[in-house]
Formats: C-alpha cells, structure tokens, sequence
C-alpha cells in the first residue's frame, strides 16, 4: 500500500504585484498612456472652441495661465518622455531577437535617460515659470 503526500497549499496572493521593475514599467506605461489620451482629449476639445467663438477660446487659455497648469504641463512632459522611451524599449524587447534577453538592461537604460531629460525638460520649464512670474 502507498500513500501520497499532499504539497502545503500556498498562501493566498492579495495583489498580482510579483515585485519585479518590468511589472512597474508595465504598470506606468499605461498610466502614462491614459494620461496623455486624457490631455489629448482636452487639448481637442479647447483648440475645438476656437470655431465656437475667438473670445471663448482667449477666455479658456487665459484660465491656463497659472501655477498650478504649469506643473501639470511639467508632469505632462514626464509621462512623454517616460512612455515614449519605454516604447521604444516594448518594441525592441517585441522585434529583436534578443530583446528579451537585454529587457531588463534595457529597461535601467531607459530611466537613466528619462531621468536626464526629464530634469532637463522639467528645469527648463521651472526657468520660464520663475522667470515670466516676476
């Protein structure tokens, strides 16, 4: 007679979360994507006013013309540049054949440049902001 041993059940995982940066990549390149749709679709829909009525439209930008609009435009370039490199990291790791073997080298490279231009980018508008305010 034989008798079979039952492997310990493993504990139940809360979240899909496996700790991984690829996951983390994953995650903010579709954050990123919904917020430059979002701003897209904004950016429609005001440019739209113009044939509404001129005056409308001045009135719409004038009301962009604050602090607050502008640190929006700042996280605005971070989400680009983030998604736009991470793309073009998706895409290799897709069509070359030993793209995912390099992923995750990859994927460091790319943070190292969206960390440089990035600060670049943002700096460059913390500049004109400080600047055409006093």
């Amino acid at each position: 007679m034989t008798t079979t041993l039952e492997a310990p059940a493993q504990p139940k995982r809360k979240t899909l979360y496996r700790g991984d940066p690829g996951m983390w990549s994953w995650a903010l390149h579709r954050i990123t994507g919904v917020t430059i749709f979002f701003f897209l679709f904004v950016h429609v829909l005001d440019t739209a006013l113009v044939r509404v009525s001129p005056d409308t439209y001045n009135r719409a930008i004038e009301t962009y013309k604050n602090p607050l609009v502008a640190l929006m435009e700042m996280a605005l370039v971070v989400c680009v540049l983030f998604h736009a490199l991470n793309g073009v990291r998706v895409i290799l790791v897709d069509f070359w054949s030993k793209g995912p073997k390099y992923q995750r080298l990859m994927l460091w490279i790319v943070l190292a440049i969206w960390v440089i231009v990035a600060g670049m980018g943002v700096g460059r508008q913390l500049f004109y902001m400080i600047t055409t305010e006093l």
